[in-house]
């Protein structure tokens, strides 16, 4: 399963693909991109020769959109990682002092398993600072009136133009992914959070 969050804002796919790179780009993790502005892919994996921990890998998807971009982060390949902690935890079955001997595999390992989280925090820093984020930037706060097509801002319960009521068609944003969702809609169709009532 993929997780996918949509920023809003002045940022570039290249933004956040540079700052991925640099966090990284270190250790025994190799990244590759792949493409530039506005389709960037990114991947993450360990080093094929490692000296400790499994193997993994996973793939970015950075779009550019009118509005910001959209970020896509695959799953992640777990087999490696999987079968390095149950050697791990094999040989402390049998000899506990083993552990000492792969402390560095469990290290890894554990590093491994939290490249997900430590993917979006990455992300989030960066959004952040260039003060994009999940609302709507003010270039797509104005919405057309269906009745009399006058911009209005979002907030107004009634047309500034002709009066008609406007509370349905505002548009709103997901706090947890930033996808666009209706005043109607109780749960986010794109991460499937449930939507505080408005």
């Amino acid at each position: 399963m993929t997780d996918t969050r949509i920023f809003h804002g002045d940022i570039l796919p290249s933004d956040i693909a540079r700052n991925i790179i640099a966090h990284f780009n270190r250790g025994s993790f190799r990244v590759q991109q792949i493409g530039h502005d506005p389709k960037i892919a990114i991947q993450i994996s360990t080093h094929q020769h490692a000296r400790s921990g499994g193997q993994t890998a996973l793939t970015i998807s950075i779009h550019k959109l009118e509005d910001g971009v959209s970020v896509q982060v695959g799953r992640q390949a777990w087999l490696g990682v999987a079968a390095s902690l149950g050697v791990t935890a094999l040989s402390a079955l049998r000899n506990p002092l083993s552990l000492l001997g792969r402390l560095n595999d469990l290290a890894q390992d554990i590093e491994s398993l939290k490249l997900n989280e430590d993917i979006w925090m990455v992300i989030e820093k960066t959004v952040r600072q260039h003060g994009a984020g999940t609302e709507l930037s003010d270039r797509f706060t104005r919405y057309a009136c269906p009745y009399c097509h006058t911009a209005n801002q979002a907030g107004e319960s009634r047309c500034i133009a002709c009066g008609a009521p406007l509370g349905d068609i505002q548009p709103q944003t997901c706090p947890h992914c930033g996808f666009v969702v209706s005043t109607l809609e109780q749960t986010c169709p794109n991460c499937r959070v449930r939507l505080a009532p408005r």
